[in-house]
């Protein structure tokens, strides 16, 4: 006899729950505590006696691990499924990241981040690699879409309440630390009862497990996923680059700390607002390269131009640099997961290799670029934004007709 628990009910209604746990994922558990730390900074070198460059290096030391949990964590995935891989990583994620808040000096700073980093970086691929498993055609895109506005989101709430609100609330950055590592432990109790895919017509495929050995060498001679991959070490090292030296920069200058933290929240504030339709119109256009070619020139443009702004025009700058962050990576990942030798199949270990390499933009470029600021504290954007057009130029050679 037939219920209403069966297959289809489960594979067209229970699909946005899993839609809306993975944005949720996203904003809780990688968005919020990641730009929770650039706000944070200042409180934190005052107590704990850190310099400028060694910031830089708290801020890109969890990138370290991430670039071969990348790797492992998409393989994973593949491998055991993203549900299981989900919630054990929400669960690490949120006790290695609370473990940050028993720093004393800068070594247990730096060893507790290059713990935590080995975890979060897990996260989106499989988070992605969800999206593929219970949406396809122009769903995958909006999919993808909402899960990078929850990253987005994650990134604004972070950015905006973590030292002016939080902070101050709770009694100090450790606090707030602890708070997010047990959102965290929540977040991966849910993806712990959640069910895995039905094989039906409403849903694309069940999600097709993947021998650790066979994913990665399989990938890896993807021409796509390398060029995507280098797209990412330039783009994605001028974004984190520039979001870990924005606040000080701006306080440097003479910006009053509510004021420089609502700077950061603007960035993200006009990647949330953009990241669905970016994504949408990507579908619309049939392009995804091209609009993402239009998102690394503004991208660059925008990190440029704070180099040259000073007063109110900062927000301009602000503005033109985050518009299009998120929505970026949402039709990028999208791109990842059509390719043809691809797909959900081999989701996880394609999006952890790009991902991979975003890691390593971000590990090296916070401090070579905050090592600049001795010279000329605007040096350093000019920097990051030549980091973007590297990454635009490793797109031109991306060929869509792959997809």
């Amino acid at each position: 006899m037939k219920t209403s628990i069966g297959p289809i009910p489960l594979a067209t209604n229970y699909k946005w729950y899993i839609l809306t746990l993975a944005a949720l994922t996203h904003t809780i558990v990688v968005g919020i505590p990641l730009m929770a730390i650039p706000v944070l900074f200042d409180e934190m070198s005052k107590e704990l006696d850190l310099n400028l460059i060694q910031m830089g290096w708290i801020w890109g030391l969890g990138f370290l691990t991430g670039i071969v949990t990348s790797l492992i964590g998409g393989a994973l995935g593949d491998r055991f499924g993203a549900k299981w891989t989900l919630a054990v990583c929400c669960f690490l994620s949120g006790i290695t990241g609370a473990l940050r808040g028993l720093s004393g000096d800068f070594v247990t700073l730096a060893a507790t981040a290059f713990l935590y980093g080995l975890v979060p970086p897990a996260i989106p691929m499989n988070v992605h690699k969800t999206c593929g498993v219970w949406f396809s055609g122009r769903h995958l895109g909006l999919a993808n879409g909402i899960v990078s506005a929850g990253m987005a989101l994650g990134f604004l709430l972070g950015s905006l309440l973590s030292a002016t609100v939080l902070s101050p609330w709770l009694g100090g950055w450790r606090q707030v630390l602890f708070l997010y590592g047990a959102l965290s432990v929540v977040v991966g109790v849910f993806w712990s009862f959640t069910r895995e895919a039905p094989a039906s017509e409403r849903t694309p495929s069940r999600e097709e497990k993947v021998p650790l050995k066979d994913g990665l060498p399989y990938v890896a001679r993807i021409r796509n996923v390398w060029l995507l991959g280098l797209t990412m070490l330039g783009i994605g090292g001028c974004i984190q680059g520039t979001l870990g030296y924005l606040p000080l920069y701006l306080r440097r200058i003479g910006w009053p700390e509510t004021f420089a933290d609502t700077a950061m929240a603007t960035f993200h504030g006009v990647s949330l607002a953009a990241t669905i339709p970016m994504v949408m119109l990507s579908d619309r256009l049939g392009s995804r390269k091209g609009l993402l070619m239009v998102g690394a020139v503004t991208t660059s443009a925008g990190v440029a131009l704070l180099s040259l702004s000073g007063g109110n025009f900062v927000w301009a700058a602000v503005i033109i640099a985050g518009v299009v962050r998120d929505g970026f990576m949402g039709v990028l990942m999208t791109l990842v997961l059509e390719l043809e030798r691809v797909g959900p199949k081999y989701g996880g270990t394609a999006i952890g290799m790009v991902l991979l390499f975003s890691r390593l933009g971000s590990l090296v470029s916070p401090p070579l670029g905050n090592s600049l600021a001795g010279f000329n504290l605007a040096l350093p954007f000019i920097f990051w934004a030549a980091l973007a057009l590297i990454g635009l130029f490793c797109l031109y050679f991306v060929k869509e007709e792959e997809s």
